[in-house]
């Protein structure tokens, strides 16, 4: 057993852990949503966690949706159900805000105070499925678009109608979301509001993985319907799931957050399993200084086709970028990647300074950092 004084340090190192740098906020289903045909791959209700804004962030709302992938098939959506990515009956009842979603000045200066919510994901599209029938054999629902719709509706309930200032952001597939319904959700509130995208990891790339083979294409759910008309209207539907298309006819402003390095991306979609057969790439991708040197020779590559597709967006003085050379997915939800005394810099600014300055058009922010392994303030990930 665990000895009294170890266990007072255990427990003061748990608070110390959620009491400053994150706190628990219990889970909200959308009890209605279900009517609307709103729901996860298993018919379970969507969820979604909220603290209340205060004082003189009442009106303002920062919407965070989760990420998780995307399954592609009915084989891949089916087996999603019987997890949280794919019905709410699985996720936890609690989700630590941490990061952006802090309620700490010292910690998000500009959105403490703010209605913060995070959004769960269960539907396998980045909230874009929009099929009607159910799967007859395997009875998986595809509506992720509704889903999102229906929380959309609760949310415009409980205040956000009156938004005065709104940031609608995500991570990962949630990024991926918060690009291709941006437009989708500056159109549900007031003309009046002040109305910001942000993409957290969401800038997916359309390219060839180790072995000559476009691997990531593979990944895109087939009845995923609810894409920007603007991009869709263009090019084929399929690459209107890549940010590189979706995000060129996109009105409202925004900023996308990623590593050039994205620790995702290079797993899945360099070098996946499938073809990187004999494993040879096994130990770069659970950490980059395991990397040989022509391995770095090709992530280099890729981050050269990153800067590419980011460029092909064309220029805009109300996007925003922040594109730092850590080997990582995900860095505005998280703490220590967010805002604190050792946290990532690019251009001598934190993450947090630099959305925040961009939304509140206090200073515009494109910056690409210099190639890895310059940046020595990366908190680049290591995975088990």
């Amino acid at each position: 057993m665990m000895d009294y004084s170890k266990w007072i340090h255990f427990v003061v190192c748990i608070q110390m852990l959620f009491g400053v740098n994150g706190f628990q906020v219990p889970i909200t289903f959308v009890k209605d949503a279900a009517a609307k045909g709103g729901v996860c791959l298993d018919g379970s209700p969507p969820a979604y966690h909220l603290d209340k804004g205060f004082d003189a962030g009442v009106n303002n709302w920062l919407i965070h949706m989760e990420g998780g992938a995307w399954c592609h098939n009915s084989t891949t959506c089916l087996a999603r159900t019987k997890t949280r990515l794919g019905s709410s009956k699985l996720m936890t009842t609690q989700y630590t805000f941490s990061g952006i979603l802090s309620n700490q000045a010292k910690y998000s200066p500009d959105f403490y105070n703010w209605n913060r919510v995070k959004i769960r994901y269960c539907d396998g599209s980045s909230f874009t499925g929009d099929v009607e029938a159910v799967d007859p054999k395997t009875k998986v629902y595809y509506r992720g678009a509704r889903l999102w719709r229906a929380i959309m509706d609760e949310l415009l309930a409980k205040g956000m109608k009156n938004a005065e200032k709104a940031l609608f952001a995500g991570c990962s597939a949630g990024g991926l979301g918060a690009i291709l319904q941006c437009d989708n959700f500056r159109a549900l509130l007031p003309s009046s509001a002040k109305v910001k995208c942000m993409s957290d990891a969401g800038f997916f790339i359309n390219t060839k993985d180790v072995s000559g083979a476009s691997h990531i294409q593979n990944f895109l759910l087939e009845s995923a319907k609810n894409l920007p008309p603007s991009c869709t209207s263009k090019f084929d539907p399929k690459l209107c799931f890549f940010p590189e298309y979706a995000a060129r006819g996109i009105q409202t402003p925004l900023f996308l957050l990623n590593a050039a390095y994205d620790a995702w991306q290079i797993k899945n979609t360099l070098a996946p399993g499938v073809a990187d057969r004999h494993g040879t790439w096994h130990d770069c991708k659970i950490a980059i200084t395991k990397c040989s040197d022509s391995q770095l020779q090709t992530m280099h590559g890729f981050r050269q086709d990153f800067i590419a597709a980011l460029s092909s967006l064309g220029k805009s003085s109300s996007r925003g970028w922040y594109i730092n050379s850590c080997y990582s997915h995900c860095q505005s939800g998280t703490q220590a990647t967010w805002l604190r005394d050792d946290s990532p810099l690019l251009d001598n600014t934190t993450i947090s300074k630099a959305v925040g300055d961009w939304f509140y058009d206090r200073k515009s922010f494109q910056k690409i950092d210099c190639p890895y392994p310059c940046d020595k303030t990366c908190h680049n990930r290591v995975y088990e």
